[in-house]
């Protein structure tokens, strides 16, 4: 597989947070009933996680599950493993009632850093993000402005903000407008 290229070259921005476009992160949509044995049975054989319950997630080395909705979870792993671990999954699922499909060149992947993450996503979206409300372990699939997105922190200054790559460039500019250093809040102190 050849070398990803990302829908903004990398793009970053420093501000109330560091904010950068992530390479390549692999991406596999299941879609199918998240407690049916032989489909965790088998995210667990191919992926190495455990499916995480509602509005979780779960990680085990380099890969992980988001939940993204009653019958959907969002698979992460390697770029360059995608594929054939979306087609190990489609193998283990013969005869289940399920969807499998690599979507890893059609998101984007944003990583913000540092301490005022939990504001800037709250200007954004209509999560509470207090620190009592949103945790690490947990994930959304909301609407951030005007665009779908799903998000998660991966510890207490760091989180991570999955969207369609046809949309990366206006994320990236919503993104680095709430940073701006101009338009702090303080809502949150942690």
């Amino acid at each position: 597989m050849s070398d990803v290229a990302l829908a903004l070259g990398g793009a970053s921005f420093d501000g109330l947070v560091q904010i950068e476009e992530l390479a390549g992160q692999g991406m596999v949509t299941l879609r199918g009933d998240l407690t049916d044995p032989n489909i965790i049975n088998a995210v667990k054989d191919v992926f190495g996680v455990t499916l995480p319950g509602t509005r979780e997630t779960a990680f085990h080395s380099n890969a992980g599950a988001l939940w993204m909705s009653p019958d959907e979870a969002l698979l992460l792993c390697p770029y360059e493993e995608a594929q054939n671990k979306a087609n190990d999954l489609v193998v283990k699922l013969a005869g289940a009632h399920a969807l499998v499909v690599n979507v890893s060149d059609a998101r984007a992947v944003f990583q913000l850093k540092g301490r005022a993450h939990r504001e800037v996503i709250a200007k954004l979206s209509p999560v509470d993000m207090s620190p009592d409300a949103f945790q690490p372990g947990m994930v959304r699939r909301t609407r951030m402005a005007q665009v779908a997105a799903a998000f998660w922190m991966d510890d207490v200054s760091t989180a991570r903000v999955v969207c369609f790559r046809s949309v990366a460039a206006y994320m990236f500019k919503l993104l680095s407008t709430a940073a701006d250093e101009n338009s702090a809040a303080r809502h949150f102190s942690s």
